[in-house]
């Protein structure tokens, strides 16, 4: 007689939702198994190289067998010198390299694992809404409450920070933003930082600043780092990251800058959890910095190009929105005809009839459902196929 075997219980996961986007993924797998061309401009994934000369270094130095041992968690001392030389440079901001700067594996895992250090069940966080999920689940993840802040276009978002942080019960103890903001691709000036940093400083709160996106702007949009703001070292942490700026995704090499007691902190935190990045990685990426300084304007200029291509596009197909002034996405309301479907159902409809593969709203909270997300990782000549396809799907409604 077989053993009855009791199922095991996870902690944390059995508490995660469905994750909507796989829908999505699994259907625009289906369809290209049997045969469909489908146009993925779903999942973030930039498309475009990596800077050559970081990639000669890479293969330079993994062919140094030093370079294979056990690096430093908290990163290379030239590598933390090259990203204070950076925030120098592009935002005028002096970071010490030994207290204020600190390598992470990307910016997810340094978003989630400074919540640790942050935050403890009966704590609460400030989130934006619609959000990058691991905004949301960070603070989740650490057993603290999250309350999130409102990022409707037409509204003020200051005002709203400022609402949500009253009606919050704990009160939150870090204040999660990121600018220009995925997936909505809202964006701020100085100003807006100069307030969050009094904000902060009157209430003791942490202000963590996800800057993904630093550079990926447009229409002479500069985006802001928080540090610029004179005293914000004192009640803010900022992270910065290679991915999008560099085209570097899978290298997984990012920044938690700013507040050298948090710094500290998380440096201690992952000297128990990890060795750092390939130290190979770590030396391309000092390249990277260094000697290819210019490549993020390059990036930008091909996002511009394929935002310009996709949203002329669609406004030419009767579906019209305000250009985003940064992020390589591209944040769309659901044309009226299909708003009863939800972003899900769209989004499928979009998939099966128009072979676009786009992300749900709702995959970034329930205030992103009216919405679809692009992302502008295909070149213009697909983005334009994706095109005839969407005016396909909108013209069955007209």
């Amino acid at each position: 007689m077989a053993r009855r075997v009791t199922p095991l219980e996870f902690r944390r996961v059995d508490r995660l939702p469905p994750y909507v986007f796989a829908a999505i993924q699994e259907l625009t797998l289906d369809l290209r198994r049997a045969g469909d061309d489908v146009v993925d401009l779903g999942f973030g994934n930039p498309d475009l190289p990596s800077p050559e000369p970081a990639v000669e270094k890479l293969i330079e130095a993994a062919q140094k067998p030093r370079n294979h041992r056990y690096s430093a968690s908290r990163g290379i001392p030239k590598l933390r010198a090259a990203i204070a030389d950076l925030y120098r440079r592009r935002f005028g901001v002096e970071l010490d390299p030994e207290t204020q700067a600190l390598t992470t594996i990307g910016a997810k895992e340094g978003l989630a694992h400074l919540m640790w250090v942050m935050l403890e069940p009966g704590d609460a966080a400030l989130v934006p809404s619609p959000s990058y999920p691991i905004h949301i689940y960070g603070p989740i993840f650490a057993g603290a409450s999250v309350f999130q802040v409102a990022m409707a276009a037409e509204e003020d978002l200051f005002t709203n920070l400022v609402d949500a942080y009253q009606r919050s019960r704990p009160r939150p103890r870090v204040v999660i933003l990121s600018f220009p903001h995925n997936p909505t691709t809202a964006t701020v000036d100085l100003d807006f930082m100069r307030r969050v940093v009094e904000f902060a400083r009157e209430r003791e709160v942490l202000v963590v600043h996800d800057f993904a996106y630093a550079d990926i702007a447009f229409d002479g949009h500069a985006p802001p780092s928080i540090l610029q703001v004179e005293g914000a070292d004192e009640v803010a942490v900022e992270l910065y990251t290679l991915t999008k700026s560099f085209s570097m995704p899978g290298w997984r090499v990012g920044f938690l800058l700013g507040n050298a007691a948090v710094i500290s902190a998380l440096a201690r935190l992952k000297s128990y959890l990890d060795y750092g990045t390939f130290q190979p990685i770590q030396i391309a990426a000092i390249i990277a910095m260094n000697e290819a300084s210019d490549y993020p304007q390059q990036v930008c200029e091909i996002y511009r190009s394929r935002r310009d291509a996709l949203c002329d596009g669609l406004a030419r197909a009767g579906w019209s929105f305000p250009k985003p002034r940064g992020t390589m996405f591209v944040w769309a309301p659901i044309p009226e005809p299909f708003k009863d479907l939800g972003s899900l159902d769209f989004a499928r409809l979009l998939a099966r009839e128009a072979k676009v593969a786009t992300s749900p709203g709702i995959g970034f909270g329930p205030d992103g459902d009216g919405f679809v997300r692009f992302a502008l990782v295909e070149n213009e000549h697909r983005i334009g196929q994706a095109v005839r396809g969407i005016r396909r799907v909108l013209r069955s409604q007209s």
